[in-house]
């Protein structure tokens, strides 16, 4: 493996890191990892899902923007919901762009659903898999998006996240598309309350879940 990194300039002038980790052989599989705020590419269900993808001949893409930067003080909530699905599509464009990748697997963590609910209306992602880690559910655009989108998919949110909504949560169970969880007496931060142990189970149960999503799509590629 060989990782590449990267940092370009957005339209605003900030810095957006990225890192490109490529397989030894070339490969037509992508794997795209969309961060939450102060929740990175390194954090557990991102680094354990990437090992998977890695052992099945994805190429890895980890976009690193950083919306805890200084740059960022003085931006609203809405400002930065915008700014990240900029971000991530000035990333995406330049990696896409001249590739040969035909296959893809977009996971996104809490803000990095906003960038992945704009991103699946990329033609080139018709088909791909996706992962939703504590979706903002109560964002109109994420919402929608797990809602209506054709593509294969798996979602995780706790019923104590404060972004969970069980009624949204009914109509989006609806999508046959997508295998939608609610884990019971689980945060934002996918913790389950009270007893630390558990949530090392939730992680696992998770990453196990995620296995056996990636595996299927492998079969049927």
């Amino acid at each position: 493996m060989k990782t590449i990194d990267r940092t370009i300039k957005g339209d605003k002038g900030q810095s957006i890191n990225y890192s490109l980790v490529l397989n030894q052989d070339q490969t037509k599989k992508l794997a795209i990892f969309l961060p939450g705020i102060g929740y990175t590419a390194k954090s557990p269900l991102f680094h354990y899902t990437e090992r998977l993808l890695a052992e099945q001949e994805y190429d890895i893409l980890r976009i690193n923007y950083d919306f805890t930067n200084s740059f960022y003080d003085a931006y609203t909530m809405a400002e930065i919901e915008e700014a990240v699905k900029r971000d991530a599509k000035q990333v995406i464009d330049l990696v896409l762009k001249g590739s040969l990748y035909e296959k893809f697997f977009l996971v996104a963590k809490s803000l990095g659903t906003i960038a992945l609910a704009d991103e699946l209306e990329r033609q080139k992602f018709n088909g791909a898999k996706t992962v939703w880690l504590t979706p903002l559910l109560k964002h109109a655009e994420v919402y929608k998006a797990m809602k209506q989108s054709p593509n294969p998919a798996l979602s995780f949110i706790g019923d104590k996240d404060h972004y969970y909504e069980s009624s949204r949560m009914e109509e989006i169970q609806a999508n046959s598309q997508l295998d939608a969880h609610v884990l019971k007496d689980v945060t934002h931060g996918m913790d389950f309350i009270g007893d630390p142990l558990k949530s090392i189970d939730i992680l696992k149960d998770i990453i196990t879940d995620i296995q056996a999503f990636s595996k299927q799509n492998a079969e049927h590629a």
